[in-house]
């Protein structure tokens, strides 16, 4: 027998014996009035162990945990899924989470859905949720490279512009229709008008890059032109978005006013401080060819503090990290971006984001649409499609580009996925929404996102005849 093991049997029952020999004795010093139950049975033991484990489920941790494995799980599932159908696997995972929700699981098994999702652990999945948002809110920012899209056409410029001006104008239109029906007392026709118009000019720039690297569009003319467009369009849309919150939140136009100062003092720093500091930090990295712990604790101190800032001046924490992500050094300066990403991306997309989509899901109650609700909805996306499919194909067209590509730039451009939700979300939160017209612009953003793929093949299909 070797030397190491004997010592090692040699301090077990050496160890071990003292241990029981201490225990022995001091019961025998403090004995106890109520001696310790045992199970005497094996029917006693298995109802000891369901009462134990039906009081550790309704645990927040251990009920968390269950519902993290089973939305990740589904998540997953159902984005192969859309993806084996050449839809971008943001649809399917959108589309699992209102399976989760009320609309489907509440509806065929109450039971198990008031045991997986009960309304009080809604708040820790928000905040769960939340963070993950604004570590993707910071990731989009950083992929708005603003050197590029200050380099862009005046094609470009023109397209992304009315792309988003022609949609908002229709939807403060259907706004001015849908108000009586469904704005509450305390939502005022401004903020109200203001948040449907941008709901409709939102494109998914994340899930637009998603579609044309996965179709190998990116290198196409009006692949690269709509990815430039959509680019675009969210870092207009989302300043657009501050403004709308700042007036929502406010209690009269002058106090909206006032709130634009503080905003803009907001935006000057985040200029001409934190972007030199963030540019001397990304030539740190050239240097040491590496991203260490205290880098990127520095980043996810600037994008938190970015992100607390927005909140406190009443535009949503989601608006800072965008901007501390536009921040970033670009490409071409520092290898920062492309270094800090990945590690981002993977626990947002993969473990956070489908949280995002659950909590949608239960916010979306498809049953709650009765028959008269259905025009509307019909309506709701007929005017998405018109405002971002048909305003973008025929501005393009106007900027002398081919229909072909026009048209294939207007179906690209009438993505919404993901920061469709996020727009709705914060809708949904600030009470501007109600719960069924939330409801039916989920199911817009699902339609128009959906609609993206197969117009691109009828697209193609329609001008190879020709």
């Amino acid at each position: 027998m070797e030397r190491s093991t004997k010592i090692y049997l040699i301090s077990i029952l050496l160890f071990g014996s003292g241990i029981l020999a201490a225990l022995h004795f001091g019961n025998l010093l403090y004995v106890t009035n109520e001696p310790i139950s045992m199970p005497l049975s094996s029917e006693s033991f298995l109802d000891t162990l369901k009462s134990t484990f039906s009081k550790q489920l309704s645990h927040p941790l251990a009920l968390l945990l269950i519902q993290m494995i089973v939305i990740m799980a589904a998540a997953r599932i159902f984005g192969v899924l859309f993806s084996k159908i050449s839809q971008p696997p943001v649809v399917g995972e959108i589309f699992a989470g209102i399976l989760l929700g009320p609309s489907l699981l509440g509806l065929f098994s109450p039971e198990l859905y008031e045991l997986l999702f009960p309304k009080h652990s809604f708040q820790n999945l928000n905040f769960l949720s939340q963070i993950g948002l604004l570590l993707f809110m910071f990731v989009v920012g950083m992929e708005l490279d603003f050197d590029k899209l200050k380099q862009q056409s005046k094609a470009s410029v023109v397209i992304s512009h009315i792309s988003i001006l022609f949609p908002f104008f229709l939807g403060v239109l259907l706004a001015y229709a849908i108000y009586p029906l469904f704005a509450s007392e305390t939502v005022s026709f401004t903020a109200f008008s203001l948040f449907i118009g941008i709901a409709m000019s939102i494109t998914a720039f994340p899930v637009l890059a998603r579609i044309l690297k996965d179709r190998r569009l990116t290198q196409s003319s009006y692949g690269a032109m709509a990815l430039t467009c959509a680019a675009a369009d969210d870092a207009t849309a989302w300043y657009i978005l501050a403004i709308v919150i700042a007036v929502s939140t406010s209690t009269n136009l002058l106090m909206s006013v006032l709130m634009l100062i503080p905003i803009a003092l907001y935006i000057t720093v985040m200029l001409f401080a934190v972007k030199p500091f963030l540019r001397s930090l990304g030539m740190r990295v050239i240097h040491d060819h590496s991203l260490d712990m205290k880098i990127t604790t520095i980043v996810l101190v600037v994008l938190f503090l970015s992100a607390l800032t927005t909140e406190l001046l009443g535009i949503h924490a989601l608006f800072g990290a965008f901007v501390a992500g536009v921040m970033m050094p670009s490409s071409g300066e520092s290898e920062l971006k492309k270094r800090i990403a990945p590690r981002l991306e993977y626990v947002s997309l993969l473990v956070l984001l489908p949280l995002f989509f659950a909590l949608t899901g239960l916010r979306t109650q498809v049953n709650l649409l009765e028959s008269q609700h259905i025009m509307i909805c019909l309506s709701i996306i007929a005017v998405a499609v018109i405002g971002k499919f048909i305003g973008s194909a025929v501005s393009a067209r106007l900027m002398h580009i081919s229909w072909r590509d026009s048209l294939a730039i207007g179906a690209l451009m009438n993505t919404r996925g993901l920061m469709e939700l996020v727009v709705l979300n914060i809708g949904y939160e600030l009470g501007i929404l109600s719960p069924i017209l939330f409801t039916m612009f989920v199911i817009m953003a699902l339609v128009t996102t959906f609609m993206t793929g197969p117009l691109l093949y009828l697209i193609e299909l329609a001008f190879k005849k020709h």
